[in-house]
């Protein structure tokens, strides 16, 4: 059922091209359910402490070391279907286990969190390890910003449906219901995850061909690091990661801790971010096809770290609302910088990784990520527990015989220390960025330009069908026809 074929029809390519967009919509879903400002909402009611939280964070990366022996699992068995859809519903059946873990003593549901954490990364990094290879051959590179796009719209979009309801079910359920509400969270990320599987098995699988002679995994490993130019995109891979997840993790722990949000107001600013990610993910595809994808990361890394660094000055602001508002902005300007990020580094990847070699090259971007990204978290951790009663401003004094007043131009306390080194880490992301030979090189100004072309012609596309929905101008002008033909009849 599952067994590879030799010809793909393009027939079969577009019901697959469907049926990959419906499996990342369900697997959003499923996560939406279960991670994200969920699970970091969850570990915070068992009591995890920062340094816990950065583990939580770290355990998805260092999973990715698993993509190394799954790499020979690929490479032997030559099946990437049976081995992703396989590995990826046994984590998904842990998943839907998960919601028996509200229901134990504290110490010991942190304990099991963390172990069914490790299990289902674990499997999900073997999964993807046969998926990304299986895609790699699957989907014509000159289409590989559409075809991500539109996957990445339909996850995105279902995944803010199902965080707010995921928050608005634990808000609304009385203190000594909270259990319930994370169990039955859980419950349904399970069964939206089978979901997910069922349509990620209705995708075809290309035979995998022999590109050359065979060679000795280990010298095949160490290909992508004898690439020059790849071996550049694996130092900016890293330094993102890193850069990143200093940061990222804890933004929802510093919401509900030190900004005192509820869980929904939580996930809505998450929502709001996702929602800016999936308006202009189509518009990041188009560009990354037409122009490059180092011409977008250009323009949107510097967005993001200034919106990371702007969450340190949030509270500068007066009055409780208008800070709101602030979080909300910079939560929608993140979300355009992220949507922009993922497409384009994840495209990156696929385009500069030989046809045929396909499963090695990727294999390695995913133990560059298993290193930083597992590391960045744990230190940053660490960091926010040394932070806890850590704080740090710069005043201007005014002194004179009958006045003195003291200014705070800035002040970071606790999780802002981890905002300010995360902006400051952006500054050589973008340097080995620079290092990376995608091909023509395009100006920041232009997709810039680009970008505003491409919204302005989205929105005029859609007020156009929207006002040919509600005033059917093409009538009336019929109608205003047929008048004047009958007045000159009549005369």
């Amino acid at each position: 059922m599952l067994e590879p074929v030799e010809v793909v029809t393009p027939a079969e390519l577009a019901e697959g091209q469907k049926a990959l967009v419906r499996d990342l919509a369900w697997a959003s879903m499923s996560g939406a359910f279960c991670g994200g400002v969920i699970l970091v909402a969850f570990a915070l009611a068992l009591g995890a402490t920062p340094l816990i939280i950065g583990v939580l964070a770290a355990i998805p990366f260092l999973t990715q070391a698993a993509q190394l022996p799954a790499t020979l699992l690929v490479e032997r068995v030559r099946q990437r279907r049976k081995i992703g859809v396989l590995t990826i519903t046994a984590a998904r059946v842990l998943v839907f286990a998960m919601a028996a873990l509200p229901f134990l003593p504290k110490g010991a549901g942190l304990a099991f969190l963390i172990g069914s954490q490790v299990l289902i990364a674990g499997l999900n990094a073997v999964g993807a390890c046969a998926v990304n290879s299986w895609l790699h051959q699957l989907i014509p590179h000159e289409k590989l910003g559409r075809f991500f796009a539109r996957r990445l719209f339909s996850g995105t979009t279902l995944a803010c449906l199902g965080t707010l309801g995921a928050g608005a079910l634990v808000d609304r359920a009385p203190p000594h219901q909270t259990v319930y509400a994370y169990a039955i969270s859980f419950g349904i990320a399970g069964l939206a995850g089978f979901v997910s599987s069922y349509f990620l098995s209705r995708a075809p699988e290309p035979a995998m061909h022999r590109s050359g002679p065979s060679a000795p995994m280990r010298e095949r490993l160490r290909e992508p690091f004898r690439d020059s130019n790849f071996r550049s995109l694996l130092l900016f891979l890293g330094a993102w990661t890193i850069a990143s997840n200093l940061a990222a993790p804890f933004i929802t722990v510093y919401l509900m801790e030190q900004r005192g949000y509820p869980v929904g107001t939580v996930t809505s600013l998450w929502v709001t971010s996702q929602l800016a990610n999936a308006l202009t993910l189509y518009l990041w595809g188009r560009l990354s096809d037409r122009l490059s994808n180092k011409g977008v990361l250009a323009v949107v890394l510097p967005v993001y770290f200034a919106c990371v660094l702007g969450l340190c000055f949030a509270d500068e602001v007066s009055g409780l609302r208008t800070q709101l508002a602030v979080l909300y902005v910079i939560h929608f300007l993140m979300g355009i910088a992220t949507g922009g990020i993922g497409l384009a580094t994840g495209n990156l990847g696929l385009k500069l990784a030989p046809q045929g070699q396909g499963t090695v090259y990727l294999a390695a971007i995913g133990l560059v990520s298993a290193v930083c990204g597992g590391a960045a978290p744990i230190i940053a951790g660490a960091l926010a527990q040394a932070f806890q009663a850590t704080a740090l401003s710069a005043v201007v004094r005014w002194m004179s015989p009958v006045a003195e007043h003291e200014i705070a131009i800035v002040s970071f306390a606790h999780w802002e220390f981890l905002f300010a080194i995360s902006a400051a880490a952006g500054l050589y992301v973008l340097h080995t960025l620079s290092r990376v030979r995608e091909g023509d090189e395009v100006s920041e100004r232009l997709v810039v330009q680009e970008f505003a072309l491409e919204a302005v012609r989205s929105l005029n596309s859609l007020s156009s069908t929207a006002l040919g929905a509600l005033f059917p101008f093409d009538r009336l002008s019929e109608r205003r026809k047929w008048w004047r033909a009958r007045e000159s009849r009549g005369r």
